[in-house]
Formats: structure tokens, C-alpha cells, sequence
């Protein structure tokens, strides 16, 4: 399958778990509903691809790093989309990603793009910061987590790639619970709760992760950083026909400049280090060849 096959599946399944999941936040607080994402995603990862041999030789800073985001990014995204609209999350996300390539590459074309996102964003969170600013606030967080995981996963996608994914979120596993565990003990007494949030690990980390990785091994992080702009309008079409969450015309247009903006930019070149030919020195007037001549 060519790399943006990868890529659609992990569009359509990034957004379609977590609108399952907000359906089974009547049943478990979104902390427990991260919790059973992470920890069913680690231990069905960890089972397919015993990655302790990744967690041996791969660069274990990138990987216990990627674990924290991962813990945190799901947590804070979750408790954002109980708060907020799943397509006003999902555009947010974007904002620090296109910051970091005007900043990058000060060129008029990433400015323009940065441009449009602030004004979709600002479209987006004009309204809701009034009614519901620690959503937003919540939402900010997520992107900037965001970001992290895209500039991690391709240290990892280069590396050790699914290995290194299942490594990741196994010490996910082990930082979410302190911070989430205890909001998921309902669910061992709620066999539906139990198995609905297995699904969703299944379907918002095991099925996206695992294509996010195989796409990134063959995709520059500028061709895939192109390509996510589809997610907000993945998030805005799911949010309506999972849960019916009809966005007003401002919010659309908010949702439409973020995609112009995430599809503008441009991230810097990569300076290639050109090999220099070093002189040959010819021997001296009656000196032997290989021998050096006289300082």
C-alpha cells in the first residue's frame, strides 16, 4: 500500500475512536475512557510485538519521551472534546504545527499560512472561550502535544518504528495510571464499558498509530505534515454523523481556513552537506611517490 493509503486509514480512525468515545463518557469519566485507550492499545502492541529489544538498543530518551506525550496527549484530548466540539479540538490541534514552520522558515508563504490559522482558530474559540475556556485551554494543550508527536514519531518512525511505537506506549501505559487509573475502575464491573474502550484503543491508537508510523517511514515530515490537513475536516465530518454535532457557519469557516493554512505551509529545506574535494598534493622533484615531502 503506498504511504497515503496509511495515511486516509489513520485519518479516518484518529477521529472515529474518540467520537466513540465520547459516547462512553456516560458510562466512564474521559480520564478512565484515556486510561482504556492507552493501556488496551500497550498491551495488544506490547503482546503483537514484544518491543523490549526496541526499549534495548533504540534511543531511549526519544522513547520515554514519546511516552509522556502520548499519556499526556490523550488525556488532555480527551478532556477537551468533553468539553468542545470534536471538529473545534481537532483544527486547534494544528496551530502550534504551522507556528513552528513560519518560525522555521520565515517565508511570506508560511506567514500567509499562519495567518489563515490564527484567524480560523480565532473563529473557532471566539465563542467557546466564553462558555467553556478550561475546554479550550485544554484543546491548546493537546496541540502542543500534538506537535511533539509528529516531530517524535518520525525520530521513531526512522528508528525502530512499531517496535519503537509499541515500546512507547507500553511506558505510556506505566505514566497514564497514576494520573488516570483510578478513573477507570468502573469499567472492570461494566463488561459493555470494558469492551467499548478496548475498541476504542483498537480503533483511536493500535489502527491510526500503526499506519501513522508506516506512512511517516516513507513520507518526508513536510509530505506528511502536508497531508494532515485533512484531519480537521476528517473531525468535522465525523463529529456530524457520529455525534450530530452540526457546526454553525462561523465554526465551518474557522475549520476551512485552518485546512488552507496546514495545506499552505512549507517546512524549511534541508541543507544537504556537499562533499569537498581535497587537493592532491603531486611529489617532489625526486622524491618517492607515498613519501612526504620536506617541511
Amino acid at each position: 500500500m503506498p504511504p497515503q493509503g496509511y495515511f486516509v486509514v489513520s485519518a479516518v480512525f484518529h477521529y472515529l475512536g474518540p467520537a466513540f468515545a465520547v459516547l462512553l463518557f456516560e458510562r466512564l469519566q474521559p480520564l478512565g475512557v484515556a486510561w482504556l485507550r492507552i493501556a488496551s492499545a500497550a498491551l495488544l502492541l506490547g503482546v503483537w510485538r514484544r518491543p523490549w529489544r526496541a526499549m534495548e538498543a533504540a534511543d531511549r530518551r526519544t522513547l520515554v519521551a514519546w511516552a509522556a506525550v502520548l499519556a499526556l496527549m490523550n488525556c488532555s484530548f480527551y478532556l477537551a472534546i468533553d468539553r468542545l466540539p470534536l471538529g473545534t479540538v481537532a483544527a486547534i490541534e494544528f496551530l502550534p504545527v504551522i507556528a513552528l514552520a513560519a518560525v522555521g522558515s520565515r517565508t511570506y508563504r508560511n506567514v500567509g499560512a499562519l495567518g489563515l490559522a490564527v484567524a480560523g482558530v480565532y473563529l473557532l474559540t471566539n465563542v467557546q472561550w466564553q462558555g467553556e475556556p478550561l475546554g479550550v485551554a485544554l484543546a491548546f494543550a493537546n496541540a502542543g502535544l500534538f506537535a511533539l508527536y509528529i516531530v517524535l514519531g518520525h525520530r521513531v518512525a526512522g528508528a525502530s518504528g512499531i517496535d519503537g511505537l509499541a515500546a512507547s506506549m507500553v511506558l505510556a501505559a506505566v505514566v497514564v495510571t497514576p494520573m488516570a487509573g483510578w478513573a477507570a475502575l468502573p469499567a472492570f464491573t461494566d463488561p459493555v464499558a470494558l469492551a467499548a474502550g478496548v475498541g476504542v484503543g483498537i480503533c483511536s491508537s493500535v489502527i491510526p498509530y500503526v499506519s501513522d508510523q508506516l506512512a511517516m517511514a516513507k513520507l518526508t515530515r513536510s509530505g506528511y505534515a502536508l497531508m494532515v490537513a485533512l484531519l480537521p475536516a476528517t473531525a468535522t465530518v465525523i463529529g456530524l454523523l457520529v455525534l450530530q454535532q452540526t457546526p454553525t457557519s462561523k465554526e465551518l469557516l474557522g475549520v476551512v481556513l485552518v485546512i488552507a493554512g496546514v495545506a499552505l505551509r512549507r517546512e524549511p529545506p534541508v541543507a544537504v552537506a556537499v562533499p569537498v574535494p581535497v587537493a592532491r598534493r603531486e611529489p617532489a622533484l625526486g622524491q618517492p611517490v607515498g613519501e612526504p615531502a620536506d617541511a
